[in-house]
């Protein structure tokens, strides 16, 4: 291959979505982000059914060496969540107007509030003796800052709840009713922006 063809070939090669991490280091799978950003992208701008604000927080990709960056991309998808909340609050807010909104969004509060108002150690079922789950302590201290948020008004952003990580420990509390309360307060926080 002469010169003149490499180069030609190089430029045709399109350019990474986002920084690519080296050959060392792992990151996203740079065909499953791209595909899946390219799906979300058309599904809001021909507004289409199909994925929604909880999709893009739920997305998850392979991790390989040589992937995107796993910040960059988890930074773009927190913009992505946000860009599709506030078309989801806009279309229930012109169909069935901003009280429906604003009463929906209290009561997710509520039944959040409900949940943590369980006493500490006790707020979500353990693990059996011996597998793994969530640092009860840890998830504690999180459930204490937002009932703060939701009682008291204390600040608390849907990217500091997003990076929320727990440690491990044996008859932890289960992660997947963790994972959803977590869910849904950032469908609380995002509702109320």
């Amino acid at each position: 291959m002469t010169d003149s063809a490499r180069s030609a070939s190089a430029s045709a090669a399109p350019s990474p979505s986002f920084a690519v991490v080296s050959r060392r280091e792992k990151g996203y799978q740079r065909a499953a982000v791209d595909t899946f950003l390219a799906r979300a992208r058309r599904a809001f701008e021909e507004e289409a059914d199909g994925i929604d604000s909880s999709d893009i927080r739920g997305a998850s990709f392979p991790l390989v060496r040589g992937g995107y960056d796993i910040a960059a991309v988890d930074a773009a998808l927190a913009r992505v969540e946000e860009a599709f909340a506030q078309r989801e609050r806009a279309a229930v807010v012109a169909s069935d107007g901003a009280s429906a909104w604003v009463g929906r969004a209290r009561s997710d509060a509520q039944v959040i509030l409900d949940h943590l108002s369980r006493p500490q150690g006790h707020r979500f079922a353990r693990t059996g003796l011996l597998t793994f789950g969530y640092r009860v302590d840890e998830v504690d201290h999180v459930a204490k800052r937002i009932v703060r948020f939701l009682r008291d008004g204390d600040a608390l952003s849907a990217e500091q709840v997003r990076q929320t990580a727990f440690r491990m420990q044996r008859r932890g509390y289960r992660e997947e009713q963790v994972d959803a309360l977590l869910d849904a307060t950032i469908d609380v926080i995002l509702a109320i922006r």
